[in-house]
């Protein structure tokens, strides 16, 4: 990106591409209709707060969903010279109220970075929030090729992959793999809140796994799940489906036929979750070794430089705490072929694999 860039918008998104710009010394100009919510993303160096006369070369927009196509409305007014793209978490609904407005899309371009956190807000912002994940272009067919090579500029810098999209199919794809994780999220954290202590105390990473994004924020998920309805109820009644066959067949378990309605769903959920792509959006398949580590300082990074030097590279590492224990199982991911290489190294120098 040559710049300037105007950000509309200082929240996790809009502050982190302002963060990721300003590091490569692009010019950011932030917008916020909080005045103290800019003045926070600018103290980080998401780039200056904007000012008149600023002409932006490329505008992009990060506001809730809906508002999103009154403020790109607004900006493709305001700056008739620039390309105005959002990141909005659906895109259907903008555009077709943007059609609605009579607004200028042959300078609009509805994109949508699959990255976030649970944590909202410019102290949630980082510069490398994009950097290896995929960014949906949805595309239309008002905007020329040459406008819309702006907005493959701003996410390759980012470090991200641009995915091509039509906005349509994008809603589909996004009420499988965000809007409905989401919701069966909620849900469990749900049951979590009058659980007894007991129970909690025996929380181990299935729940943790199955919980996590359940923190992220009520308001801003009303809008996208109201926005993306119709694609969510359609995931939401096949789930309802597979939920009623299980509760049936587990209320009488030794029915004839219900151990294999309770297996042939686990079989899925396997098959399921093995087309997930993995490291570079590979499909390979990969084992876990744990290890323990005491709670000690430079122990986890003891362990990791042991890793490296037995040579075998590490594709993922996760941790889990056990409540009142003085250590934690380190959850080591590798290829199949250097398990035992590995296993035999750790227990050479000291360390217990637990499994």
């Amino acid at each position: 990106m040559r710049g300037p860039v105007r950000i509309v918008g200082t929240g996790l998104l809009g502050t982190s591409i302002g963060l990721g710009l300003a590091a490569r010394g692009v010019e950011v100009q932030l917008a916020d209709a909080s005045p103290t919510a800019m003045r926070l993303a600018a103290d980080y160096g998401a780039g200056r707060p904007a000012e008149p006369g600023d002409a932006p070369e490329l505008i992009v927009v990060a506001v809730p969903p809906d508002v999103t196509a009154q403020v790109v409305a607004r900006e493709l007014e305001a700056f008739p010279d620039a390309v105005v793209a959002d990141v909005a978490s659906v895109k259907a609904v903008p555009l077709a109220e943007l059609r609605a407005l009579g607004a200028d899309i042959s300078r609009y371009l509805g994109t949508h970075p699959m990255a976030g956190r649970e944590r909202s807000g410019a102290l949630a912002g980082s510069g490398d929030l994009f950097v290896g994940r995929p960014w949906v272009i949805a595309g239309h067919d008002g905007i020329s090729y040459e406008r819309g090579s702006l907005v493959d500029d701003l996410i390759l810098d980012l470090g991200a992959v641009p995915i091509e999209s039509t906005p349509e199919e994008h809603d589909r794809a996004v009420a499988i793999v965000s809007h409905l994780p989401q919701l069966v999220s909620s849900l469990m954290a749900a049951r979590l809140a009058d659980a007894p202590d007991e129970a909690l105390r025996l929380a181990g990473g299935g729940v943790r796994d199955v919980t996590r994004v359940a923190a992220s924020d009520p308001a801003l998920w009303i809008q996208i799940l109201g926005a993306n309805a119709p694609a969510v109820v359609e995931q939401l009644r096949a789930l309802q489906t597979d939920l009623a066959t299980l509760v049936d067949a587990l209320d009488d378990v030794d029915a004839s036929g219900s151990r294999k309605a309770v297996a042939d769903a686990l079989r899925a959920g396997n098959e399921g979750v093995a087309r997930l792509p993995g490291k570079h959006g590979t499909h390979a398949r990969f084992t876990r070794v744990q290890v323990r580590v005491d709670d000690r300082p430079g122990q986890l990074a003891r362990l990791l430089a042991d890793i490296g030097d037995a040579e075998v590279n590490l594709e993922d590492v996760r941790i889990d705490h056990a409540e009142g224990a003085q250590f934690g199982v380190a959850e080591i991911t590798v290829l199949p072929e250097a398990v035992q290489r590995l296993h035999d190294a750790l227990e050479e120098l000291g360390w217990q694999v637990v499994a």
